[in-house]
């Protein structure tokens, strides 16, 4: 079964319906995806339903249409695109940044976003901790996004700066979500934000312990934070 029909057959399984379009802008980005992770380590996982489910409807799982509609969202560690551009592809009214510290990954993103002919969102090159002290993202964004890049007490001081207050702070976690969540429990109060919701979620076919993870800011992050590039994994806020 090709990439298209997978992602047709599973989306209705975790609640996602895809336009013909969305199928279509899902599949050119799928053939980006596997042609440039040939010569560019994107991801380990290459296969039509891997991509389709474990990257695309695991991405989407997130989305809410009460939060997500007409806001503005920014992906830390962007990575290959993973949730922000699929996110962006369901939910077309949705101002997105892509934040990435490596320039080769930003220009297939760049790539991805001209193919699709996909409008307001953009690239930037940058380290999550010099963007959290820089005025252009500081407290700017409704929504930051985070999935598989750090543990969750590290990634609050890369991501609930960039948050308005009362925004979210979504981080997308795999099965050790619990102890990360009481990790981070010191973290999440001295950076502003408040858990509001836990949630576990299952992909079609799979039973790995995932979860979305929900944080509110709800106030104003010190101007301490984030400390300088490296210091927030190197000693986190325990």
């Amino acid at each position: 079964m090709e990439f298209k029909e997978i992602l047709a057959e599973k989306g209705p399984e975790a609640g996602l319906s895809f336009t013909d379009l969305q199928l279509e802008q899902f599949n050119i980005y799928y053939k980006l995806l596997v042609e440039t992770n040939k010569q560019l380590n994107l991801t380990a996982l290459t296969s039509p339903e891997d991509v389709a489910v474990k990257h695309i409807i695991d991405s989407l799982l997130a989305f809410e249409d009460k939060f997500f509609t007409g806001r503005s969202l920014i992906d830390v560690g962007s990575g290959a695109g993973f949730p922000g551009i699929p996110l962006k592809i369901y939910c077309p009214s949705l101002k997105v940044v892509l934040l990435d510290s490596l320039a080769k990954r930003l220009k297939f993103l760049e790539t991805v976003i001209a193919e699709l002919k996909l409008q307001e969102i953009s690239c930037v090159h940058m380290r999550a901790e010099d963007a959290g002290q820089n005025k252009l993202y500081r407290g700017q964004f409704d929504l930051v996004t985070a999935r598989a890049v750090a543990k969750l007490a590290v990634l609050a001081e890369l991501c609930l700066p960039l948050v308005k207050v009362g925004g979210f702070f979504i981080a997308l976690k795999g099965s050790k979500y619990q102890t990360e969540l009481e990790e981070s429990a010191r973290s999440l109060k001295v950076l502003g934000g408040e858990l509001v919701q836990a949630e576990p979620v299952t992909l079609p076919g799979l039973d790995d312990g995932r979860a979305i993870i929900r944080i509110k800011k709800i106030k104003p992050t010190p101007e301490a934070y984030p400390r300088k590039a490296g210091l927030p994994a190197k000693k986190p806020i325990l």
